[in-house]
């Protein structure tokens, strides 16, 4: 089969490689329908991530179920699914306490790759969500969103206690950090606060339900926002970049009791002790617990309540993946879908 590889920094190809195969009982293949690159890919691709040697890519998918093993249970061949950036048993303890990205069984599929035709997905009967009903195009990639981006930014929002009468400020304007407004809207916050500099973005966060813009930095972003909240600084801020300043902003922005969710991945990311002690602010995040959401998510595409695919702003055949890459690195791109 034809998959997405990624040989160094600005180096991604589509190759042949080995098609997947059933290895564990617990085992499902799908044929991938859909799935796209992630801003997390641009570490690699811009270096600042080391990897050794050619690695296969993806992590987002949605598919139709070809294959399982003979412990599978709830799904079989035919089933359109959908499943999290994290394989999951969703039984044990941890996944049952609404953290299966943490299962104590956890297999990561950017380990195994989903830009590609085909995936063997570990653990299918906790990790796999059966679509109901046949979806629209729109409806097929606002599903794709649901595997990671959209699940992401809903647990940023959950985790930052985003809700009823809240302020909530969100750091970051790419596709998580978009529907992390979308989340909070849903939530139903008060004054949602997007920071972003680039007006196709802002008109996005504007639809998602933004009721404010924030265009500066550092100091005086955090300024900016303690301004639109009466001096306080907002009850829930998501942190979507996972920078040293965009953790910093984060934290600044965010009242004394209020609380902060951090999905964006971290690097060089570092926390003064004294700072954050005197910040008296709640810290939740870290790869998002998507399974947790999704039989929610798919509920709300498929009745057509939200449409979180719209963060897709490039579609392009898997073969020329590498422009994907390109266009989302060089901004051209919010995000990048691909069609195998």
């Amino acid at each position: 089969m034809r998959a997405v590889v990624m040989h160094g920094p600005g180096d991604v190809r589509v190759e042949d490689v080995a098609d997947p195969a059933i290895i564990e009982p617990t085992d499902a293949v799908i044929r991938v329908t859909a799935t796209c690159v992630c801003g997390s890919d641009l570490w690699p691709y811009r270096g600042i991530e080391q990897q050794d040697g050619p690695a296969r890519m993806g992590h987002e998918y949605i598919g139709v179920v070809e294959q399982v093993g003979s412990g599978v249970r709830y799904v079989g061949a035919g089933d359109l699914v959908v499943g999290s950036f994290v394989a999951c048993d969703n039984t044990c303890e941890i996944c049952r306490s609404g953290f299966q990205s943490r299962c104590v069984h956890q297999v990561m599929m950017g380990a195994i790759g989903t830009q590609a035709e085909y995936a063997r997905i570990p653990l299918a009967d906790g990790t796999l969500v059966k679509v109901p009903g046949e979806p629209t195009p729109e409806q097929a990639r606002s599903l794709l969103a649901a595997s990671d981006v959209l699940g992401t930014g809903w647990f940023g929002a959950v985790a930052a206690d985003a809700g009823l009468g809240k302020s909530v400020a969100v750091v970051g304007d790419g596709a998580v950090g978009l529907l992390a407004v979308m989340a909070a809207e849903r939530l139903g916050s008060e004054r949602i606060i997007a920071m972003s500099r680039h007006p196709d973005r802002q008109a996005l966060a504007r639809r998602f339900g933004a009721t404010d813009i924030v265009e500066e930095r550092g100091a005086e972003g955090v300024a900016r926002i303690r301004e639109l909240t009466d001096g306080y600084g907002a009850h829930s801020t998501v942190e979507a970049v996972g920078t040293q300043e965009s953790m910093a902003q984060a934290i600044g922005a965010t009242r004394p009791g209020g609380h902060v969710g951090y999905v964006g991945v971290s690097h060089g990311v570092e926390l003064d002790g004294l700072e954050l002690f005197f910040a008296t602010v709640s810290l939740l995040g870290g790869p998002a617990p998507v399974r947790r959401f999704l039989p929610e998510l798919v509920d709300l595409i498929m009745s057509g309540r939200i449409d979180p695919g719209v963060v897709f702003d490039l579609t392009l055949p898997l073969e020329e993946a590498a422009e994907g890459y390109r266009a989302m690195d060089e901004r051209r791109a919010t995000k990048a879908l691909l069609t195998p």
